[in-house]
């Protein structure tokens, strides 16, 4: 069949292309907005943080008050220019953290910058280890439940799962540092690496801070181990509670899959339930954990807090729990401000992932 233009116009064979233009142009303004959205969101927290941080009274009065005579307690907020009009204090911090500068803690006078650098790699390692973990768990656990679907394994996850979720981080750590650590004496319970691989690891040249990293990059397959060892008990605590609900995600969307008309029809067809299970509900069973991975990485960076207090994981949960028992406000809010980025961004790029996997997200 031939298809003639109107009368006055010639064919174009150009004129196809323009809803593709149309759909990269979309993709584009998504992408545009999602970025932009980072600013108001990291500003409201910052604000947030700051007028909570004073709702208290002065850095310096909440860290040393009582330890200095009035006379030098004034004198040391007046210098520190706490004794300002709060608005005023409120945007000279807002253009210190335009320039970098967070300031410096109250109880060991360090640049606050500097402790997210020494201990930040910490907490990055510990998210990594968690997040592997967590697929490690949800993904194939949840198929399996999806494929037994209201039979006995099914039942059984699905109640280890809503388990995962609900018990608390640090009570998960204990049972776990109880029984592995203590009655069984299979794995360490506290550190992130025995002190001797600490000092190995800490002496290399430009260390990432992350230890199992630097142990591959230096091919020291010792320390390696040792690092992995300290690493299991955290990364269970902590990764199990993301796990469950990753679980639940991967079993109810693969359900969704395999009662789809072309899974029916390879059914029909003679291919194995094995086969029909990882090779065509696997992939779109991954795009709600990759929806929703940015609100589970608030969730373990929140239970980081309380993993690394628990297994004495020197990272920044671990710091951000010393800081406020000293009641270092100034510390406590570097830390959370770079939380609030990390966050910020994180989202951005599970939405620009998401939006790259599933076209109808976009705007």
């Amino acid at each position: 069949m031939t298809i003639t233009s109107p009368p006055g116009q010639e064919a174009s064979p150009l004129a196809t292309p323009k809803p593709a233009k149309l759909k990269g142009g979309g993709f584009l303004r998504y992408l545009i907005t999602r970025f932009l959205l980072i600013i108001p969101t990291v500003f409201i927290l910052i604000t947030v943080v700051f007028f909570l941080m004073r709702v208290t009274g002065d850095p310096i009065t909440a860290a040393l008050g009582g330890r200095l005579t009035p006379d030098q307690l004034a004198q040391r907020i007046h210098e520190a220019g706490y004794d300002r009009p709060i608005l005023i204090q409120y945007f000279e911090y807002l253009g210190q953290i335009i320039t970098g500068d967070l300031g410096r803690t109250m109880s060991d006078n360090r640049a606050v910058t500097e402790v997210l650098a020494t201990y930040g790699a910490a907490t990055l390692e510990l998210a990594i280890n968690a997040v592997i973990v967590a697929l490690l768990v949800g993904i194939p656990l949840g198929l399996v439940a999806a494929k037994f679907r209201d039979r006995y394994p099914d039942a059984v996850l699905r109640i280890l799962a809503i388990l995962s979720y609900a018990t608390p981080v640090f009570f998960a750590g204990l049972l776990l540092k109880l029984v592995f650590g203590v009655w069984l004496g299979w794995l360490p319970i506290s550190g992130r690496a025995d002190w001797q691989t600490e000092l190995e690891l800490t002496g290399l040249q430009s260390p990432s801070g992350i230890y199992w990293l630097d142990a591959l990059r230096s091919g020291n397959m010792e320390a390696f181990a040792n690092v992995t060892e300290h690493a299991i008990l955290p990364a269970l605590a902590l990764g199990l509670l993301t796990g469950g609900v990753f679980l639940r995600l991967v079993r109810t969307n693969a359900i969704g899959t395999l009662g789809r008309e072309y899974v029916e029809a390879g059914r029909s067809r003679g291919v194995s339930e094995y086969r029909l299970t990882t090779k065509h509900a696997y992939r779109p069973a991954l795009i709600p954990i990759i929806t929703v991975m940015g609100l589970q990485i608030a969730m373990l960076l929140g239970g980081a807090v309380l993993t690394e207090t628990t297994f004495e994981w020197s990272g920044l949960g671990f710091k951000l729990a010393e800081y406020l028992t000293a009641r270092d406000f100034v510390a406590v809010q570097g830390i959370v401000v770079l939380l609030a980025i990390i966050v910020a961004v994180t989202n951005f790029i599970v939405d620009v992932l998401a939006a790259l996997i599933d076209p109808r997200v976009r705007y």
